[in-house]
C-alpha cells in the first residue's frame, strides 16, 4: 500500500502545475493533501482522481489552510477535526479509520514570524497529541502531513541561523519529541537516521530550492506496531508545483 502526503499550497494552483500527472505516475492508494485553500465545491477535479473517494476539511476563512484525503479504499469512519471547536475552525485535521489502522492527515499551526503564535501552537500540539493517543487505544495510528517543525539539526540546512525561528524553536522541537515519545515513530528518520540534505520545504526566496537550502517539516509517523510494515519512506524533491514536495511510505 502506497501512501503519499503533500502540502500543495493551494490545490487549484497545483492542479495546473502537474498534480494530475503526479497522480497518474505515482498511483498512490491514499493521497493526503494539506493547505488546500479551497472548499470541495470550488475544485473541479480531473479524471485522474476518478478512482478515489475524497474527504475534505476546509477552513471557515476562505482561501486558507484546509486538508483533504483521497483514498481508493472506503474508510470505516471519518472524523473532521479533533472535536474541539477552538481548534477545528481552520480545517487542519481529518481522520479516517481503516480495518488495520487510523489515518490522520494534519496541517499543523505555524508559530509565525517572531513566534507570535507559539503559545497557541503549543496548545494545539497538545490537543493533537491527545487526539492521536486516544485513537491509538483502539488500533494503530498513521499520521502524516505538514507538522511545521524541523525536529533535529539534521532536518534543516542552516540550524544555527534558524535557532528560535518558527519551525525550529526549542519549544516546537520539544513538543515534537513529546509526540514521538508518547508512542510514535518518524518513519523516514527511522529508516535513514543519518541521511543529510533530505528536505521537504524550501523558501521561494534566494533560489533556496535549487541550492537545496531546505527544511524537513513533512512527516509520516506510525505506531510502533506498524513500523515492521514500513517497507520504504520517501521524499520526492523532484516533484514541483508547491514550495513543499511530496513525502510517502509504502506498507507491506
Amino acid at each position: 500500500m502506497k501512501l503519499i502526503s503533500w502540502n500543495v499550497n493551494g490545490i487549484r494552483a497545483t492542479l495546473g502545475k502537474g498534480l494530475p500527472d503526479f497522480i497518474s505516475s505515482e498511483n498512490p492508494d491514499i493521497l493526503c493533501l494539506q493547505e488546500t485553500k479551497a472548499r470541495e465545491e470550488q475544485v473541479e477535479l480531473p479524471l485522474e482522481f476518478g478512482a478515489y473517494k475524497s474527504f475534505w476539511n476546509s477552513a471557515e476563512k476562505p482561501g486558507y489552510s484546509g486538508t483533504a484525503i483521497f483514498t481508493k479504499e472506503a474508510p470505516l469512519a471519518v472524523m473532521h477535526g479533533m472535536g474541539i471547536s477552538d481548534h477545528d475552525r481552520e480545517g487542519r485535521v481529518i481522520t479516517l479509520e481503516f480495518p488495520d489502522f487510523h489515518l490522520v492527515n494534519v496541517y499543523t499551526v505555524n508559530a509565525q514570524d517572531g513566534l507570535r503564535r507559539l503559545p497557541y501552537r503549543l496548545e494545539w500540539d497538545a490537543a493533537f497529541r491527545a487526539h492521536l493517543n486516544r485513537l491509538a487505544l483502539s488500533k494503530p495510528v498513521i499520521f502524516c502531513g505538514d507538522l511545521n517543525v524541523a525536529h533535529q539539526e539534521i532536518d534543516l540546512a542552516r540550524p544555527k541561523e534558524n535557532r528560535q525561528t518558527a519551525g525550529f524553536s526549542d519549544e516546537e522541537r520539544a513538543s515534537f519529541t513529546e509526540l514521538l515519545e508518547s508512542g510514535f515513530i518518524d518513519t523516514f528518520r527511522h529508516l535513514y537516521p543519518d541521511k543529510t540534505g533530505a528536505y521537504s520545504w524550501w523558501s521561494y526566496r534566494g533560489g533556496a530550492r535549487e541550492r537545496n537550502v531546505g527544511w524537513r517539516i513533512d512527516y509520516f509517523g506510525v505506531s510502533p506496531s506498524l513500523i515492521g510494515r514500513v517497507a520504504e519512506a520517501t521524499i520526492l524533491p523532484h516533484i514541483t508545483g508547491s514550495d513543499h514536495c511530496p513525502v510517502g511510505i509504502t506498507l507491506r
